[in-house]
């Protein structure tokens, strides 16, 4: 097994943490997003998601072939994708108004409490993404996940705008 892919699919072993690695892939995504946006803002967390995919898919297709298995759970780097899917609203909307993106803190956690909602229950199109068998479902349900997520997050933020103000 290539070890190198072994380290990405499983987020350099956070996969490996239980229970509930898949929880813990998100968690550890969000200070790396944090990271990711004060390096560059929301597009450097844009080109970040983007790359994330086809690298997780490299990396979760070798660590499936070498465990024989087609969605491990020790597989968490469709998590990070997924997460910051869910985080990048909150992103541009801190570098839109200008603010430090920590003030938006309501944002991270409804990012990360509904991407995992949606990545645990995989309601509708998440779930037949999840059902192919693949290593390619393995990535999609977490991406659908992530965007589901995000429109909620979208949605939650014009919800608390138009009450607040």
């Amino acid at each position: 097994m290539n070890g190198l892919a072994r380290n990405v699919a499983t987020l350099f072993g956070i996969g490996n943490i239980r229970p509930a690695p898949g929880t813990w892939g998100a968690l550890v995504s969000l200070p790396l997003a944090w990271a990711l946006h004060a390096l560059g803002g929301p597009w450097l967390l844009l080109l970040a998601i983007v790359a994330s995919f086809p690298i997780g898919l490299w990396a979760a297709k070798a660590e499936c072939a070498a465990c024989g298995e087609h969605d491990p759970s020790q597989v968490v780097i469709d998590e990070l994708c997924g997460q910051w899917i869910a985080l990048w609203p909150v992103s541009f909307g801190a570098a839109h108004v200008g603010v430090d993106v920590l003030r938006l803190w309501p944002g991270w956690v409804a990012a990360f409490v509904l991407f995992r909602l949606f990545d645990i229950t995989k309601p509708s199109i998440i779930g037949k993404a999840d059902r192919r068998g693949d290593t390619m479902g393995l990535m999609l349900d977490d991406v659908l996940a992530g965007l589901a997520a995000a429109i909620g997050v979208i949605l939650l933020a014009v919800l608390a705008h138009k009450v607040l103000l």
